[in-house]
């Protein structure tokens, strides 16, 4: 389960708006975090708090294969990003950080800056704190809710190791 408080932006917000590439010289995660969004929002890396949730609309982290987009937020403590459609490769790039994203257009319409979700990843389901509103998406399959609650891909993949899976 993740409650946070909504930070909302439009369509096709990509890597270069996510982290700029000015700030590409490093990929330690803490200073990709001091530099999310800003160019959407100078002041967002000071307001984001941990627990914090993403809304975007289409086509959210657009642009370059950079990993850096999803480690960036992940680090800024935001807890997932509900967008109406992903970037395939930032899809895949947030996956393998263990950053949850949720496909859920209803939830974007529904949804407004300020106001506050919890999101149940199991079950597929958001609601809008604010006004009761629920809003439905497909949970994750099985191998992809593990990765997410792993952490990541290499830590799900070091415990499937150990286990002897």
């Amino acid at each position: 389960m993740v409650k946070g408080r909504v930070w909302k932006f439009g369509d096709n917000i990509n890597t270069d708006e996510i982290i700029p590439a000015r700030y590409l010289n490093t990929s330690e995660p803490a200073e990709l975090a001091a530099h999310l969004m800003e160019d959407a929002d100078p002041d967002f890396p000071v307001k984001v708090s941990p627990g914090d949730v993403i809304v975007g609309g289409e086509n959210f982290g657009c642009g370059s294969s950079r990993e850096h987009a999803p480690i960036a937020i992940k680090a800024a403590g935001v807890s997932c990003v509900i967008a109406k459609s992903f970037a395939r490769i930032f899809f895949r790039n947030a996956i393998n950080i263990g950053l949850p994203i949720v496909v859920a257009v209803d939830a974007v319409d529904g949804i407004e800056q300020g106001h506050s979700v919890d999101i149940d990843l199991d079950a597929g389901r958001i609601r809008n704190l604010d006004t009761g509103e629920e809003f439905s998406f497909p949970a994750f399959p099985g191998e992809l809710q593990g990765i997410i609650s792993e952490g990541g891909l290499m830590n799900y993949v070091k415990k499937s190791l150990t286990q002897g899976n």
